[in-house]
């Protein structure tokens, strides 16, 4: 287990390091830094004062090691439109997000879990069709829509919830609910085919055969071994919903690290983007890694595969 967990440590560092190596050579080939701190009407001696001022004459590897060597000791500069540290600014940010992830995980989980058990006791039923359906349609719509319309139905037209900002939970229901639904499909279906199988099994029908009261069998027994998948997978999915909260917090107005990538990438920023892409690909990574080792760690064939 210790020579997997090292494998797949060293793997994930490789990682990060090609995910940041990307990020700045992209960022610096996409806009000049030195023109983003001098502005629209700076002139080309001011420009290149900046440029060796700041060290943008440097080769592009040299500036990279510079930046990952202070990223690395929680540096990452400063905004260029705001004139503050970057760090600062996702500390001030990062709870919003964190807040919005964790919700919209809560209300996936919540929902497709019960779902997948209702679906397995019955399958091919109407109740089981109807979880399928759901679960097809889920998919199928894109997010920023499925936001768009709650935000007509129940922000707009019934005035049930505030459509914009982060002020108090209910800002948190509308977001949540557009970005935990699309990640419910998955464990839906995880949790129906876990269920499915785990009822068939050799145990279950000795528990049935001791007299075991069913809802004894079902929650004890059945579910507790079928949502394992599901526990690894809500590691993977959290880390797509906080890179995924890019699209809904600019959508619903949260001022959130989403927001503050939206905002910096339009008023080229560059230490804000580089800081937030960095960021998000490290939550990803650690959360893959651990959902890894516990898989590895249920299942030792994962091991040697």
């Amino acid at each position: 287990m210790l020579a997997y967990a090292l494998k797949r440590l060293l793997l994930a560092c490789l990682v990060v390091l090609t995910v940041s190596g990307i990020t700045f050579i992209m960022t610096n080939a996409a806009i000049d830094p030195a023109k983003a701190i001098a502005g629209a009407n700076a002139t080309t001696e001011d420009i290149e004062a900046l440029r060796r001022s700041f060290g943008f004459d440097r080769p592009l590897v040299i500036q990279y090691l510079d930046w990952l060597g202070n990223a690395l000791m929680g540096n990452f500069g400063e905004s260029y439109r705001l004139r503050t540290s970057v760090a600062e600014l996702l500390l001030d940010r990062l709870p919003v997000t964190m807040t919005l992830g964790g919700l919209a995980l809560l209300f996936a989980l919540t929902l497709s879990i019960p779902l997948g058990v209702v679906a397995a006791l019955k399958p091919n039923s109407p109740v089981d069709r109807l979880a399928l359906s759901m679960s097809v349609l889920g998919q199928a719509l894109p997010t920023f829509w499925f936001a768009l319309m709650m935000i007509i139905l129940f922000g707009i037209i019934l005035r049930w919830l505030p459509i914009s900002g982060s002020g108090s939970w209910a800002h948190f229901v509308m977001p949540s609910i557009a970005l935990g639904y699309y990640a419910t499909p998955a464990f839906m279906r995880l949790t129906r085919a876990g269920m499915i199988e785990v009822l068939a099994s050799d145990y279950i029908r000795t528990a049935r055969a001791k007299g075991l009261r069913p809802a004894t069998v079902l929650f004890k027994h059945a579910l507790r071994n079928a949502v394992i998948p599901v526990v690894s997978l809500a590691a993977v999915q959290f880390g797509f919903m906080l890179g995924g909260s890019v699209v809904i917090e600019t959508i619903f107005a949260l001022h959130g690290v989403g927001f503050l990538a939206w905002e910096s990438i339009s008023r080229s920023d560059i230490p804000v983007v580089q800081a937030i892409v960095l960021l998000i690909s490290l939550f990803y990574i650690v959360l893959t890694l651990l959902a890894d080792l516990l898989n590895a760690y249920l299942d030792p064939r994962i091991r040697v595969g």
